[in-house]
């Protein structure tokens, strides 16, 4: 069990929890701080007398009103002198330094306040020196404010705080056993488990219990979103975990996930969910911009936003986005910075990959603490290989410098001079292209992080006060770029490249992460367990490996719960769909279509490796068979455009429809199409992502490393497209369909190796005859 009466706490987040007020703001200043904070705590500390201990840890364990406080925190420096002690807490400001005085700040004295009680009541001491040390960063000239304070003074503010924080203290307690209680009496939400079921949900349980990563493949209609929760709920009471995060790439898996927990709620789970919806989609203005002078909700957020939380958890179980919408308006407080706030306080996560993975904006506060107990959820793990190296990569444009230097040249000469300076270096690096178009080296840019810094600060003080001047938006805008390119820079390592390529008339400078295992598998550390599962993670030691698993890591594959009779799987393995030969195919295609369409009225799906390729095609079907209604997938498509194309795979259809669309795009996973909605799909290629730069560097990197570059970087990625691809069309149990895979190379031995057990009973075809005589038969016998 756990202690529920046990509450850890770091000092600088009680006390900004509890003593906050006032606007929201996140425009500019607030963004940098952490950066420009760590480099002002550094100056001031390295200029310090020996009597000067930086960085001090300060813990403290204490009884009250029932509960065991563990609070801790780090003060920035402790002065030993010889008449006594005195706590510095350092401050950075762009701030005029005469204008600040010392009430300048509540929540500045409150921290260093506490630390200075914390070592005053562990030394002994009757009474003790808090100093505030604000830092200018453009001058930096320093502002000393120091007071004494008696023991008992401190004492008295720091119960006053302590008192202030029992109203959640007492929420949380009561909450906990409430909950805890009902997780002892939940079962199982469904009459029965299906095949495959059981044993997930069992492996998930050890998983958690052993705090270890699991990867499982397990076919739809396993069921695995109840599969994994379930006994990641029951493992709380047992206190093998205390907080749920789980994860994914698609808006779809989001509300499965709240469906299972809705299934549990109805056998009396008492659980709190929280979904965190993205910042521009929860917005409730035009822009999403957190500035008091233009959103009324970041007006005064803080000063009501602590009375919101607390309505809202004492009230609501399921944080829906919704359900946040209608509070946040309620209290009249910033739906997205309040769903932030609550992630703290609920016990189940439903997020993108991102708030866990990503380094520039995953949920720090969260993770203060190194030990938490968290348990990841990564559903549709498939997905995480390539969001993670976008995650984990960082490129800048040349031209984006240049045309910043121009707007700035006469009102801002020192930021358009650290502007030209970035210029010339994207320059230079141009020139290692030479006459080729690309320059790739295994070292990290030299010297760029300097210039960048360099540019970083001197726009600091136009972008703090200078809002709404033209290039505004542009600087901003490249001031993240840097940052995200600094951050990247700081943890480049040889699982790395870095590349130059000319693009047009501008020069593209990337650090391109190639294998995101080891900073995933470091992730993964800000909690105790992980599970990665997926209907496709083909070969699963390939994604063991890169989604950062060890030896010691479980993998589970389960077989498909239904029964295989109910698919009728043919490979046309007598046409080429290699690039070359493409055009060659586009009539044999269009007939297999026909033939596969004209045995049985209802939707079908024809999937192909690119857009070109599909509309060369669907051109071609329309021309020989103008007798059938076809849809097509476009390049971008709106919300609205999806739904429309969706709605038109109706139930119980009047006439057939074959709908043309691209693997791994939109409609190639994640969509439910189920019983006589989708009756079969027509997949063309083995799904190889096409020859690109970065792709081809992958291959090099990895042909290097473990001889298995092709495989990695165009393999496994285009086989995973195809088995999501062939996925769309046994849904349930009931479900009957067709599949059928058009492409020489499915008979190639480094391709059927990832074949599901299941397709054991495939048949080759080579013509629309034995298509048309196969179908016949499987229509008969179903």
């Amino acid at each position: 069990m756990h202690n529920t009466n046990e509450i850890k706490i770091s000092v600088r987040n009680l006390v900004e929890f509890i003593l906050r007020s006032g606007d929201l703001d996140t425009s500019f200043r607030s963004m940098t701080r952490a950066v420009e904070g760590t480099r002002a705590h550094q100056k001031v500390q390295k200029n310090q007398a020996e009597n000067y201990e930086a960085e001090v840890t300060l813990k403290h364990k204490l009884e009250h009103e029932g509960y065991t406080f563990l609070i801790e925190g780090r003060a920035d420096g402790i002065i030993k002198e010889s008449d006594g002690i005195c706590i510095d807490e350092i401050k950075s400001t762009t701030k005029p330094l005469e204008i600040i005085h010392e009430n300048y700040n509540e929540l500045h004295w409150a921290q260093a306040k506490c630390y200075a009680y914390i070592y005053a009541l562990q030394n002994k001491l009757d009474k003790i020196d808090v100093q505030l040390t604000y830092f200018h960063l453009e001058t930096e000239l320093l502002k000393n404010i120091r007071k004494n304070f008696s023991f008992i003074s401190l004492e008295v503010f720091f119960y006053q705080i302590i008192d202030q924080y029992m109203a959640f203290a007492n929420f949380t307690s009561d909450w906990c056993k409430l909950r805890d209680d009902s997780v002892k009496d939940l079962v199982f939400p469904f009459k029965k488990y299906r095949i495959g079921q059981r044993e997930l949900a069992i492996s998930v349980y050890r998983t958690i219990r052993d705090q270890k990563k699991l990867f499982a493949q397990a076919p739809t209609g396993i069921g695995k979103t109840i599969s994994t929760l379930f006994p990641t709920v029951k493992a709380f009471s047992e206190g093998y975990t205390s907080k749920i995060f789980y994860l994914t790439a698609k808006t779809i898996t989001r509300q499965v996930a709240e469906e299972a927990f809705i299934k549990m709620r109805e056998k009396g789970l008492r659980f709190k969910t929280l979904t965190l919806t993205a910042k521009d989609k929860i917005c409730f203005k035009e822009e999403s911009r957190c500035e008091p002078e233009y959103c009324e909700y970041a007006k005064g957020h803080f000063s009501r936003v602590n009375e919101a939380i607390l309505d809202i958890l004492q009230n609501e179980d399921e944080l829906s986005r919704a359900i946040i919408e209608s509070y946040s308006r309620k209290y009249h407080i910033c739906p997205f910075e309040f769903s932030l706030d609550l992630a703290t306080w609920v016990d189940a996560v439903i997020c993108d990959f991102n708030y866990i993975f990503d380094p520039t904006v995953y949920l720090k506060g969260l993770f203060d603490f190194g030990d938490n107990d968290y348990t990841f959820l990564i559903d549709e793990a498939h997905n995480l290989v390539d969001r993670a190296r976008e995650m984990f990569s960082a490129n800048l444009y040349k031209n984006h410098f240049l045309e910043l230097k121009r707007i700035f040249k006469d009102k801002e000469p020192t930021i358009a001079k650290a502007l030209d300076k970035l210029n010339g270096y994207m320059l230079k690096m141009k020139k290692l292209c030479g006459d080729k178009e690309v320059y790739i080296q295994k070292e990290m840019p030299e010297n760029i992080s300097y210039l960048l810094n360099r540019l970083i600060s001197e726009s600091e003080e136009l972008l703090a006060t200078k809002k709404g001047t033209k290039g505004y938006k542009e600087i901003l805008e490249l001031f993240f770029d840097c940052l995200a390119f600094i951050r990247i820079l700081e943890i480049y390592d040889d699982r790395y490249v870095t590349y130059i390529e000319k693009e047009n008339k501008d020069v593209m400078l990337k650090m391109f992460c190639l294998d995101p295992s080891y900073l995933l598998s470091e992730a993964i550390k800000r909690g105790k367990s992980a599970i990665f599962f997926s209907a496709t993670l083909s070969p699963i030691e390939y994604f063991k490996y890169i989604l950062g698993g060890d030896e010691t890591d479980q993998t589970i594959m389960l077989s498909s719960p239904f029964d295989r009779n109910n698919l009728c799987l043919m490979i046309a393995n007598n046409i080429s769909t290699k690039y070359k030969d493409r055009e060659y195919s586009y009539n044999c295609i269009a007939d297999y279509i026909k033939a596969i369409i004209s045995q049985k009225k209802g939707n079908y799906l024809v999937f192909f490796p690119s857009y070109k390729y599909m509309q060369d095609v669907h051109e071609r079907f329309q021309e020989k068979y103008p007798e059938y209604a076809t849809i097509i997938q476009l390049n971008t498509m709106s919300e609205e455009q999806r739904e429309a194309y969706l709605l038109g795979f109706e139930k119980d259809p009047k006439d057939t429809l074959v709908g043309f669309a691209v693997m791994g795009g939109i409609f190639g996973e994640g969509i439910d199409l189920k019983a006589d909605r989708l009756i079969g799909a027509i997949i063309v290629g083995v799904g190889l992502p096409q020859i690109c730069l970065e792709r081809d560097i992958i291959k090099d990197y990895f042909n290097e490393k473990n001889g298995n570059g092709f495989n990695y970087s165009y393999t496994y990625p285009g086989m995973n497209k195809v088995l999501q691809a062939a996925g769309r069309v046994i849904r349930t149990e009931k479900d009957k369909g067709v599949v059928l895979l058009i492409d020489e190379r499915f008979n190639y031995g480094n391709y059927k190796r990832i074949f599901p057990r299941e397709w054991n009973h495939r048949i080759n075809i080579k013509s629309e005859d034995e298509i048309i005589k196969t179908l016949e038969k499987f229509y008969d016998e179903n």
